[in-house]
């Protein structure tokens, strides 16, 4: 509750006024069934056609006042919620952004996602269905009950016998119900994971004919997440006949009792019909507060899940260090860390480059290299040891200070539905000809001037209409745009021919001699010219050095150079 507390603050004005509408609105609605037994039991005996007539018109304008009243507060109470859940989207998605890669491996990205939209169109539902009935309902059913009792004291008591049992049923189901919508929620989660892998992993899916696997697969998850629903909804379901029971029995008594004192002379004909009226107009407020019982189980429940992402602190804010001069640029000293903290994905980790100097690192999959860019670039932060650039640790670096050094293509990088030149330029409003320069040293002018728009020419999502070359050289080329002060190449050139990768290195070599390069790549034709290259395997530094060293030192590099290259080397 203390999410809503925080962005319904600022609409309480709003609401409090919407209120007050809505509380007039009411009170007309509840003096329309008192003015019928007026008319009935003490206007028509006179006889009188304009005193009639008055009372007709009267009951008509409280009726416009209703109705009014009603609608202007729905539409003010709809305003405050689409208002609140805007900000609370907006707050969501920036929280997200700022988690660090741990925190958003702790919740699951489709955790994340169905927060960002199933979490919050539960309280955006909430929100509004506690401002247009939580006020109309509650004052239907006790401005009902006090008429009553002036009406008819006894039939009224049957009434009231009936509340304290739908209450107790209310309370009862309700807080069994958040538990279960928090459940539902989790499957939902799964749910939303599994559709993305698929939409992410369609063409394997075809490719590999695995299309009614995956159908199969969805609809197992699709089924629990159906059972979950239904299990929570039979519980919370439970409360609309019970009550219902509970009035339509009291109902039978009333118009039984009803009847026995308009017979006797104790009652008038006017005062049940009167009383019959608020009647329903009790039962539908009661049905209006399991509504809202219902709907505020959900978001209650949503509003947990969301909160607990607004509150997650910042587990990589900058921490307090003295800078060292030291002529190095990158320093990794000593560096260990794992992801699951049992095992160690990089154990012991030591390399140092000067500013304009070149790293490559090579290994098999899953030996830690692009582990060691997420820790250089603070994605995730170091167990032991210390990496620093410019002689400052990075832990003392703001995050934004710290990335704008970088230029990076990840090995699994993604570009966007838009034109050529915005994936390029990606929000920095570069200018064209710093675009086009950058295109020129990522090996992509060529074919970007063979499409008929030139750097306006649209992709699609994830850059499918081009080739995989093409792709590679359109994420360089943004890397390249902003002028980094280091470049990290993570595994960017695997789809490039060796007469491109060949030309790509030297444009990097001619055109960003101050930059600090470290590059990724299976080739060992990538990285043959570096200054420094890093042989990994298992997560432990098992050779470093130039080419010609780590061919007469390192086996394992051997190996490799002689199994792509046959013992030669390729420009």
């Amino acid at each position: 509750m203390n999410l809503l507390k925080k962005y319904l603050g600022p609409y309480i004005g709003q609401m409090c006024g919407g209120m007050t509408v809505k509380f007039i609105g009411t009170i007309m609605d509840l003096l329309l069934p008192w003015c019928l037994a007026h008319i009935v039991d003490d206007v028509m005996p006179l006889r009188n056609i304009g005193l009639i007539v008055f009372w007709g018109i009267l009951m008509a304008i409280f009726s416009v006042i209703a109705l009014l009243g009603n609608v202007i507060a729905n539409r003010m109470a709809s305003k405050v919620a689409r208002n609140t859940t805007e900000r609370i989207r907006k707050d969501l998605f920036a929280k997200i952004m700022s988690l660090s890669c741990a925190q958003a491996d702790s919740f699951t990205i489709p955790s994340l996602i169905s927060r960002l939209t199933s979490d919050t169109y539960n309280v955006h539902g909430m929100v509004g269905m506690m401002q247009r009935l939580g006020i109309r309902a509650p004052i239907l059913l006790l401005g009902g009950i006090v008429v009553t009792l002036t009406l008819e004291p006894v039939l009224a008591l049957i009434l009231i016998a009936c509340l304290p049992l739908m209450v107790l049923v209310i309370v009862t189901v309700s807080r069994k119900g958040i538990p279960l919508y928090t459940n539902l929620q989790k499957g939902v989660d799964k749910l939303v994971q599994t559709v993305r892998e698929n939409v992410t992993g369609i063409r394997v899916i075809k490719a590999l004919s695995k299309t009614d696997y995956e159908k199969n697969r969805f609809d197992r998850v699709n089924k629990d997440v159906v059972a979950r629903e239904k299990k929570a909804g039979l519980t919370m379901a439970v409360t609309n006949p019970t009550m219902n029971l509970f009035l339509n029995l009291g109902m039978t008594l009333i118009i039984l009792v009803g009847a026995f004192r308009v017979n006797g002379g104790i009652s008038q004909p006017g005062k049940i019909i009167a009383f019959m009226n608020y009647f329903t107009i009790i039962l539908n407020a009661v049905l209006s507060i399991n509504r809202m019982f219902v709907m505020a189980s959900k978001g209650i429940a949503s509003a947990g899940r969301i909160d607990e992402v607004l509150q997650t602190p910042e587990d990589l804010q900058p921490q307090l260090s003295d800078a060292k001069e030291e002529e190095a640029h990158v320093v990794f000293d000593h560096v260990s860390f794992s992801y699951l903290k049992k095992e160690d994905n990089l154990t012991d980790i030591s390399f140092s480059l000067k500013r304009g100097e070149t790293l490559g690192i090579i290994g098999e999959t899953g030996s830690g290299k692009s582990t060691i860019v997420n820790l250089l670039m603070r994605l995730y932060q170091a167990d032991e040891g210390s990496i620093r650039i410019g002689g400052r640790d990075v832990n003392s670096i703001p995050p934004e200070e710290l990335h704008m050094k970088f230029g990076v293509v990840f090995q699994h990088d993604i570009l966007y539905a838009d034109t050529i030149a915005e994936n390029i330029s990606f929000g920095r409003n570069l200018p064209e000809d710093e675009l086009k320069l950058a295109a020129a040293d990522a090996q992509a002018e060529e074919f970007i001037s063979s499409l008929p728009e030139g750097l306006e020419h649209m992709l699609t999502i994830k850059g499918s209409n081009l080739s995989g070359g093409q792709k590679q050289r359109l994420l360089i080329a943004r890397a390249l745009a902003g002028k980094p002060e280091i470049l990290i190449l993570d595994d960017s050139s695997s789809a490039l021919d060796y007469k491109t990768d060949a030309r790509l290195r030297a444009a990097i070599r001619a055109h960003f001699q101050g930059t600090t390069s470290i590059i990724i790549a299976q080739r060992v034709s990538s990285i043959l010219h570096a200054d420094h290259i890093l042989v990994l395997e298992d997560g432990k530094e098992i050779g470093y050095g130039t080419h010609e060293e780590l061919m007469k030192t390192c086996p394992t590099y051997q190996e490799i150079s002689q199994s792509q290259m046959g013992g030669g080397e390729i420009a």
